[in-house]
């Protein structure tokens, strides 16, 4: 099966080449900030995936929309969750960015983490994917890459009040989806507001073959309010609120049994609510001190991680609160000559957890103090200063890179069962990136990266149920991890064929990891704790191509592949945990005229075998390893008019039942959504 499906995707990425973004030509003038600053996409030497609003506003969450994308693979714990795997690393070893502020915070898993999920559809322009190791930018965190979020901001040209509006309905079968997303714009050139909200409700999944998971339907809903002023040419701010919950997301891994079980871990686990509130205010001004572009962001998040969980069959139920006050301030100072652009930065961020837990039993109803996830009041202070400049050292080569210098303080008060620990690190990284066009549409790159992540609170103490039948002990004596990173590629930028393949290597060390203690609870759950323990060696390749073979046919296809091998303290190597298996996408899209557009993709993933133990231990897996899988899906699209849009879509029109590797439930089966869109 793997040398078929290996065979099958070498001769699609040959003869008819690929990337997964449908409107991937029309990027080539996005103007990129995942940089920290505006450059355009042929000027980058990172490999970068974009995805656009209208694919981000086709899902459900945002989560949704990263899969399949050239060296990005999407992981499902539970639906209403979705977290990215970027060259094998995830969660808090993927730094994620909403305009520049942090959405990482202090509890943030080294596993797949639900967060990201918090960040409306509505508000977004683009997502910006650099996989690679960013350093001297963004410093902690960004070991495997980053995830920007670049919200969408109101624009109006003309002097007059003008309106925009922009309405969303959507319904399907696999997941009884029913969603409505809204936008109103009113403005003018010199200062606009936007309103947008949203709501989704799903019912439980049904998965191929038929049949429903239950319990896994969720609701999600959002709201978001953004002002805009432009007083003039040279200065603009901008003010920026926006709210996610989810209610009550079942966890749906630990509420049916798993491979290698007969009962599941839990009677009941609900995040209830997750929810995110984020504040973001950013002033510009050009032109200004020094001569240099200033530019200053400060913002304030919250996300609440509360849970409602109890053992399987028991009577005691656990409620907790779990939450993270993150506050960041930016000021950067950039310039931009014929031949440099170059950026120096301070960055600040406070990061306060507060946590609580207490125990109900169901039969009397009596409430119980006991400890917190977290230690509670714990905090992380974080100061850098960074500067990165570009040189263009003839009209063909291209040289950027940068250092940064990070100090990170930790504390975690004492627990009942942990002595106060106070964590203090300073740490210098830094990367190097090369740009060489051999002609004017080609071009070889190249990037090396030396960075490191800080433990964070979620490293250092957590305390309880795991995924995976665990139960976590904490740890306060951790140092950071530490990356280096390679990659180089070859790349064409022109408007009949956009193609990418990137080769990459990394070396993770000292690398945090959920050891096993060789005890276990009273309920069987076995006891594990974070140590600084593994060594990670991954390196694999990314392809992907959109060609336009006539003037109304486009095609794409995706092509990824990675490969790891670990070594924890003085055991034999193993493969690494959780390492995506090759996948890839091939689709086609015909115009059939300015109405009506027609398109097909086949979707697929080779078997995964090569398995860390800790994934065979881990009921979301197969011990035999996750089977391949195909699945094949078509839309039709109608547009009568320049205000009215609809997209009929048959995904998994095969009905294959199937998993993708680490995820917690098996995806939808037969899916037929429609989505409707009018705006005026």
């Amino acid at each position: 099966m793997r040398q078929l499906l290996s065979a099958g995707l070498l001769v699609l990425i040959a003869t008819s080449p690929a990337h997964a973004i449908s409107e991937y030509a029309e990027l080539d003038e996005v103007v990129v900030t995942a940089t920290r600053r505006p450059v355009t996409t042929e000027d980058i030497s990172s490999a970068l995936t974009l995805v656009d609003r209208a694919n981000v506003l086709s899902q459900k969450l945002l989560t949704d929309t990263l899969g399949m994308n050239a060296g990005v693979f999407l992981q499902q714990t539970t639906p209403g969750q979705g977290a990215a795997i970027i060259r094998g690393l995830k969660g808090s070893a993927i730094l994620h960015l909403v305009d520049g502020m942090p959405l990482n915070n202090a509890i943030f898993r080294s596993a797949p983490t639900p967060y990201l999920a918090l960040v409306p559809t509505t508000a977004v322009e683009r997502v910006e994917v650099i996989r690679g190791t960013p350093a001297s930018l963004y410093g902690s965190q960004a070991v495997g890459g980053v995830i920007q979020v670049v919200s969408r901001v109101p624009d109006f040209e003309s002097e007059d009040t003008q309106y925009r509006r922009d309405l969303m309905l959507a319904f399907d079968t696999a997941e009884l989806q029913q969603s409505i997303k809204g936008v109103l714009d009113v403005g003018n050139r010199r200062l606009a507001a936007s309103l947008s909200g949203e709501y989704l409700i799903t019912g439980d999944r049904q998965v191929g073959g038929g049949g429903r998971i239950a319990p896994s339907g969720y609701k999600s809903k959002a709201a978001r309010f953004v002002l805009s002023a432009t007083p003039s040419d040279s200065r603009s701010s901008l003010f920026d609120l926006q709210f996610v919950e989810q209610p009550g997301t079942p966890r749906i891994d630990e509420l049916v049994p798993g491979f290698g079980q007969t009962l599941p871990s839990s009677s009941e686990f609900f995040f209830a609510p997750s929810q995110r509130l984020f504040v973001h205010g950013q002033h510009i001004v050009t032109d200004a001190a020094l001569g240099l572009d200033w530019h200053i962001d400060a913002a304030w998040q919250r996300i609440d991680d509360d849970r409602t969980t109890r053992e399987f069959e028991t009577t005691t139920r656990r409620h907790e609160t779990n939450q993270s006050d993150l506050y960041a301030l930016s000021i950067n100072a950039i310039a931009v000559t014929s031949s440099t652009s170059w950026i120096v930065g301070v960055d600040l961020e406070t990061d306060e957890v507060q946590s609580t837990r207490h125990e109900e039993d169901t039969a009397t109803g009596t409430l119980t103090t006991v400890q917190s996830r977290f230690p509670n009041g714990s905090r992380i202070n974080q100061a850098a200063l960074f500067g990165n400049v570009d040189w263009t050292v003839s009209g063909r080569y291209h040289i950027n890179g940068g250092l940064r210098i990070t100090s990170v303080e930790i504390d975690a008060p004492a627990t009942p069962s942990n002595a106060a620990a106070t964590i203090y690190i300073q740490r210098l990284s830094g990367d190097l990136g090369w740009n060489f066009s051999f002609t004017d549409t080609w071009q070889f790159v190249a990037n090396a990266g030396i960075g490191f992540r800080a433990p964070n609170i979620s490293d250092l103490g957590a305390l309880g149920e795991r995924p995976g039948n665990r139960f976590n002990i904490p740890n306060t004596d951790l140092r950071e991890e530490r990356v280096r990173q390679l990659d180089i590629g070859i790349r064409r930028h022109a408007e009949q064929m956009r193609f990418e393949f990137m080769i990459y290597a990394l070396r993770f060390d000292d690398r945090i990891t959920s050891a096993l203690t060789g005890d276990v609870t009273n309920e069987g759950r076995n006891i594990v704790q974070s140590v600084n323990a593994a060594e990670s060696s991954i390196h694999g390749l990314e392809a992907g191509v959109d060609i336009e073979l006539s003037n109304n046919i486009r095609a794409h296809a995706v092509l990824n592949y990675t490969w790891g091998r670990e070594s924890i303290g003085s055991d034999a190597s193993q493969p690494a945990d959780r390492i995506p298996p090759l996948s890839g996408e091939l689709g086609l899209r015909i115009d059939l005229n300015t109405q009506w557009s027609l398109a097909s993709w086949l979707t697929v993933a080779g078997e995964q075998d090569r398995l860390s133990d800790r994934d065979i231990r881990d009921v979301r897996i197969d011990p035999n390893g996750t089977p391949g899988w195909v699945i094949l899906g078509t839309q039709a699209s109608w547009r009568p008019n320049d205000t009215w849009k609809i997209d009929l879509v048959a995904d998994n029109l095969l009905d294959k039942r199937y998993r993708v590797h680490g995820s917690g439930i098996d995806a939808p089966g037969r899916n037929f959504s429609i989505m409707i869109r009018t705006t005026w």
